[in-house]
């Protein structure tokens, strides 16, 4: 997947990629089936239902926290295939082919494969799913008082004896409270049970987890040779069906809020890495530049003439250089120009109008230029030619 480049390849065994796979299920809620991953190496139609409920539970997990009302997922095939392409597009994923896919779940498993290991390594998936084990439901109940030194109190008759009804009524309350206890004790023993079934559960994704922080190494680079066999991207074959009303009803503001801050810290990241390219090419031309009128200056054979057009050369090379770096920044194609009223500009449209106006003076100067230098040549060509004409005098037109 391209992450591999100058890796080392470990030493494994033969029986290293199928153990990856094993941990990595491990490690992942739902316990996917390895043999899914080999079907799919080999696009099979078997395994492409499961990975398609598979992104979709773990696309669903990763924003239940964005939720703003609690919706039901969808349980039809097709509306899950809808919300694993709208959250795969919003997130950035950029292979085509799997946008491209039918939404009916008949075909593209390796498609659907590259997308997992996309996702796997873009949310950091074990790791984003470990937690930690919480005793939940927590109960102590115990009915057991100081049987042999409670004392019942015995209702004795007239001559002395016990009467049977009063006994019979502490057996049924006896009974009673042994039911109880009997009850209390089942419970919680169901619910240690329950507890027992999470450390299991809990303790197998750690085990899977930590084999495949050992072996991930093999996983990629068998994803390599699964992404060497499909076909090239063409970016002009997606179409841009995305409908984001739609997502953002999965989304709550403080999740949209993150989203727009991540975007604005890759934003001003991508600003200053052109800034620093730019500065670059700027230190390379203004060498190159000096360069340039060091050797002119060794040069006595130019003449003044010849040192001012080149030093205009080279100032139109580098105000042209200028203009590309800041129409970039700028929409370019036909513009409309419309008068409005004094005080309705604002200071960002007054600022591109003022940005506009340079651009078209720079490319006037440059245009003018041009003219005068064909002029020239035209004059020279001209001349020679009447140089064998006798008796044609040539009278150079008015500049």
């Amino acid at each position: 997947m391209g992450r591999l480049s100058g890796c080392r390849r470990g030493d494994w065994g033969p029986r290293a990629l199928p153990k990856a796979i094993a941990a990595l299920s491990r490690a992942l809620p739902g316990k996917p089936s390895p043999e899914t991953f080999r079907r799919a190496k080999f696009d099979l139609p078997e395994a492409v239902a499961e990975l398609w409920s598979l992104l979709f539970s773990l696309l669903w997990l990763i924003h239940q926290k964005g939720v703003g009302s609690r919706r039901e997922p969808p349980d039809a095939l097709e509306g899950q295939i809808h919300f694993v392409k709208w959250m795969l597009r919003c997130h950035g994923y950029g292979r085509h082919h799997f946008y491209h896919l039918p939404e009916v779940g008949s075909q593209g498993s390796c498609e659907l494969l590259l997308a997992f290991s996309w996702l796997l390594e873009y949310f950091n998936l074990p790791e984003r799913f470990l937690c930690c084990v919480h005793q939940v439901d927590d109960v102590w109940i115990c009915s057991c008082k100081d049987l042999p030194s409670y004392r019942v109190p015995l209702d004795l008759g007239p001559k002395g004896r016990v009467d049977i009804r009063y006994i019979q009524w502490l057996l049924g309350k006896l009974r009673f409270q042994w039911r109880s206890l009997y009850a209390s004790q089942q419970e919680q023993c169901n619910l240690l049970n329950k507890l027992l079934q999470q450390l299991e559960s809990e303790n197998s994704c750690l085990e899977g987890f930590l084999e495949w922080k050992h072996m991930e190494l093999v996983y990629w680079q068998w994803m390599d040779t699964v992404l060497d066999t499909r076909p090239v991207d063409n970016p002009n074959t997606v179409k841009q069906d995305i409908i984001l009303p739609e997502i953002l009803e999965y989304c709550n503001p403080q999740y949209l809020t993150e989203e727009m801050d991540k975007i604005e810290k890759n934003l001003e990241a991508l600003s200053q890495r052109l800034q620093e390219a730019v500065n670059r090419h700027r230190a390379a031309w203004n060498t190159k530049v000096c360069g340039c009128s060091q050797r002119l200056q060794r040069l006595p054979e130019l003449s003044t003439i010849t040192m001012k057009e080149i030093q205009e050369a080279v100032g139109y090379e580098l105000a042209a250089l200028e203009q590309d770096w800041g129409v970039k920044s700028w929409p370019h194609g036909l513009h409309r120009l419309l008068f409005r009223q004094a005080g309705e500009l604002s200071s960002s449209e007054i600022h591109q109008m003022t940005r506009v106006i340079q651009i078209l003076r720079k490319e006037e100067a440059r245009l003018k230029k041009t003219l005068r230098s064909l002029q020239k040549e035209c004059h020279q060509e001209l001349a020679i030619l009447t140089q064998g004409l006798e008796g044609v005098i040539w009278v150079l037109p008015n500049s």
